[in-house]
C-alpha cells in the first residue's frame, strides 16, 4: 500500500512537472512573437532567459541559457515557483531560492555541460 502512495505522489509530480514546463514554453513563445526587440534587455541573448532569484529580501538576477530548463533542480525551482506566484506574474521569471543557491545551481549544471 505504502508503495503504490509513492508511485502516485511521484507521477503527480511528474505530471505537475510536464505542466509548468509547457506552460513556460508556450509563454517563452508567445513572448517571443509579441516582443519588441527595443524591450528586451542587451544582456538576454538569443535562447536565453531572465530569472530572479529571491528570499527574504535577497535578489540577483540571471541570463540564463535555455538548456539549463532540464536540470533537475532548476525544474524543481520552477514547479516551486509557479506554487508560489502563479502564471501571471509578470516580468522576469522569479524562483524562490537564494541567488547563491541558484548560482550553484547553475555553475554545476554549466560544468556538467563542459561550458566552464
Amino acid at each position: 500500500m505504502a508503495n503504490k502512495s509513492i508511485i502516485s505522489k511521484k507521477k503527480n509530480g511528474i505530471v505537475k512537472l510536464k505542466v509548468v514546463v509547457e506552460k513556460l514554453q508556450r509563454s517563452f513563445l508567445l513572448g517571443k512573437k509579441s516582443w519588441d526587440h527595443e524591450g528586451v534587455p542587451e544582456d538576454v541573448k538569443e535562447g536565453h532567459f531572465a530569472v530572479i532569484a529571491e528570499e527574504e529580501n535577497e535578489y540577483k538576477r540571471f541570463v540564463v541559457p535555455l538548456r539549463y530548463l532540464s536540470h533537475p533542480t532548476f525544474l524543481s525551482l520552477l514547479e516551486q515557483a509557479a506554487d508560489e506566484y502563479g502564471f501571471d506574474h509578470g516580468g522576469a521569471l522569479t524562483v524562490p531560492c537564494r541567488p547563491a543557491q541558484l548560482q550553484k545551481i547553475l555553475a554545476q549544471e554549466s560544468r556538467r555541460l563542459g561550458l566552464m
